[in-house]
C-alpha cells in the first residue's frame, strides 16, 4: 500500500522536473532587472566612474598642450622715486623735479623651442588618449566576462533549486514513512546528508553570484541593489568559432590595434619629440625691451632698446640632451617587450579558445535523454527496485552533467571574450 501511494506522489511532481528547470532563478520579481549585453555597455560607456576620470586626464593633457604653445607675457616694470624729489636741484638745471623709469621686455623662443614644446605636450594628450581607450579595453572585458558567468551561474541555480526542491519533497514523505515504521532511518540520513551537500554547494553558488552582481553594479555604476538577470541567446554563443580566422592574422591584427602598445609607441614619439626639444633648449631665450627714463639720464626723457641674451658657454643643456636619448632607448625595449606581450597573450588566447570549443563540439550536450532518466529513476527509487546508493548517485551524475555543461559553455564564452581581448577588438561576438 505504501509503495503504491509513494509512487504517485513522486510520480506526480517528477514528471513537472524538466518544467521547472526552465523556470526563472529565484530573485524577487520586484527587484529583478531583464539585462541585454548591449544595454549592459551603453550604461557602462554612459556612467563608469574610472572611464570618466580617465577621460579628465585627457581634457588635462590637452590644456597642458594648449599651454606649451601660448607666447610668454610682456614684463612692465614702473619706478618713481617716493621722497626727496628736489635734493640738489641745483646740479640739474632745466631739468623736471622727480625721477620715473619705464621698463618694457618681451622674452622671445627662438630656434623653434615653443612650437617644438607644444608637439611634446600635445603628443602626451595622444597618449593619454590611448591609455583611455585602454582602459575601456580593459574594463569592457571585464563587464563582457561578468556578465555571462552571471548569466550561466544562474542557470547552474536553476539546477540546484529544481533539485533541492525535488529532493526537499522525497526528504519529507520518507521523514513521515520513517516515522510510521515503513522505511529505515538510515536511508531517510542518507537522503537528508544529500540534500545538505545540495544546499551547501547552492549557497556557495548563490555566494558568487553575489560577487558577479556586485561587479556589475560597480562598473555600470548602478547603487539600486537590482538583481540582473542577462538576456543571452544560446544559438549566438554556440555559434561562436574559430573558423576563417588564423592565429597569425588575429596576431598581426593586435599588433596594429591594441591600445597599451600603441600607447607605448606614442610614448616613444614623445621622447624624440622630447630630444628634439631639448637640443632647441640648449639655444637660449632672445629678451627684447624698451627703457623710458624721465630725468635719471644725461638727457631728460631718454629713450633707450635694449637686447638681451645668455650666453652658452657652460650650460648648453648637455645633461638634459643626454638624458633625453636614454629615455629614448628605454621606451624602445619598452615598445619591443608590449609586442612580444601582445604576440604571445594572442597565441596562448587563440589556442585556449580552440581547446574549449573543441571540447564543446565534442560533448553531447543534448540534457533530454538525461531528464527523461531521472524520471525512470524516481519511479524505480519509489518501487524500491533501486537502492538508496544507486537512487543519488544517478542523482549525483544527473545534477554533475547539468553543472559541468554549464561551466564548459561559460568557460567557452570567457575563453572567445579574452581572445578578443587579446586583439583588441571584439572579434567574436556572442550576443
Amino acid at each position: 500500500m505504501f509503495r503504491v501511494t509513494l509512487l504517485a506522489l513522486l510520480g506526480a511532481w517528477t514528471l513537472a522536473g524538466p518544467a521547472a528547470a526552465q523556470a526563472p532563478a529565484a530573485v524577487p520579481a520586484a527587484d529583478t532587472v531583464r539585462l541585454t549585453l548591449p544595454e549592459a555597455e551603453q550604461h557602462f560607456f554612459q556612467n563608469n566612474l574610472a572611464v570618466l576620470a580617465q577621460q579628465y586626464n585627457v581634457t588635462v593633457a590637452q590644456a597642458q598642450a594648449l599651454q606649451a604653445r601660448l607666447i610668454d607675457n610682456p614684463t612692465v616694470t614702473l619706478e618713481q622715486n617716493a621722497i626727496n624729489k628736489n635734493i640738489n636741484r641745483e646740479h640739474f638745471e632745466g631739468r623736471t623735479p622727480g625721477e620715473v623709469v619705464l621698463q618694457v621686455q618681451q622674452l622671445f623662443s627662438i630656434a623653434g623651442r615653443r612650437k617644438a614644446a607644444g608637439k611634446v605636450a600635445q603628443q602626451n594628450a595622444v597618449v593619454e588618449q590611448y591609455n583611455l581607450q585602454d582602459l575601456l579595453r580593459t574594463l569592457r572585458y571585464q563587464l563582457r566576462t561578468t556578465y555571462f558567468d552571471l548569466f550561466f551561474k544562474q542557470q547552474t541555480l536553476k539546477v540546484y533549486n529544481t533539485e533541492i526542491s525535488s529532493l526537499s519533497r522525497t526528504v519529507g514523505l520518507y521523514q513521515t514513512q520513517f516515522e510510521k515504521g515503513n522505511v529505515a532511518l538510515k536511508e531517510v540520513i542518507r537522503l537528508r546528508a544529500f540534500l545538505f551537500s545540495l544546499q551547501s554547494e547552492s549557497q556557495a553558488l548563490q555566494t558568487d553570484i553575489a560577487a558577479e552582481q556586485t561587479d556589475l553594479h560597480v562598473l555600470l555604476r548602478d547603487a539600486t541593489g537590482a538583481q540582473y538577470v542577462p538576456v543571452v541567446d544560446l544559438a549566438r554563443t554556440r555559434a561562436l568559432s574559430l573558423t576563417g580566422y588564423s592565429e597569425q592574422q588575429l596576431a598581426d591584427t593586435a599588433q596594429a590595434l591594441r591600445t597599451d602598445l600603441n600607447a607605448r609607441r606614442a610614448a616613444l614619439e614623445q621622447q624624440n619629440l622630447n630630444l628634439r626639444l631639448q637640443q632647441k633648449l640648449a639655444t637660449p631665450d632672445l629678451a627684447v625691451g624698451y627703457t623710458y627714463d624721465k630725468a635719471g639720464s644725461y638727457i631728460n626723457d631718454y629713450h633707450a632698446f635694449t637686447l638681451g641674451v645668455a650666453v652658452p658657454i657652460f650650460n648648453r643643456n648637455q645633461g638634459n640632451i643626454q638624458a633625453a636619448k636614454a629615455q629614448i632607448a628605454g621606451s624602445k625595449l619598452q615598445v619591443d617587450q608590449q609586442q612580444l606581450i601582445v604576440q604571445s597573450e594572442v597565441q596562448q588566447a587563440y589556442q585556449l579558445a580552440a581547446r574549449n570549443d573543441e571540447l564543446f563540439q565534442n560533448t553531447n550536450r543534448d540534457t533530454e535523454p538525461f531528464a527523461r532518466l531521472m524520471t525512470g529513476i524516481e519511479q524505480s527509487y519509489a518501487k524500491r527496485i533501486l537502492s538508496v546508493v544507486e537512487y543519488l548517485d544517478f542523482f549525483e551524475s544527473y545534477k554533475n552533467n547539468l553543472v559541468q555543461l554549464n561551466t564548459l559553455r561559460a568557460n567557452r564564452v570567457r575563453a572567445f571574450e579574452q581572445l578578443n581581448f587579446a586583439v583588441g577588438k571584439p572579434v567574436f561576438r556572442a550576443e
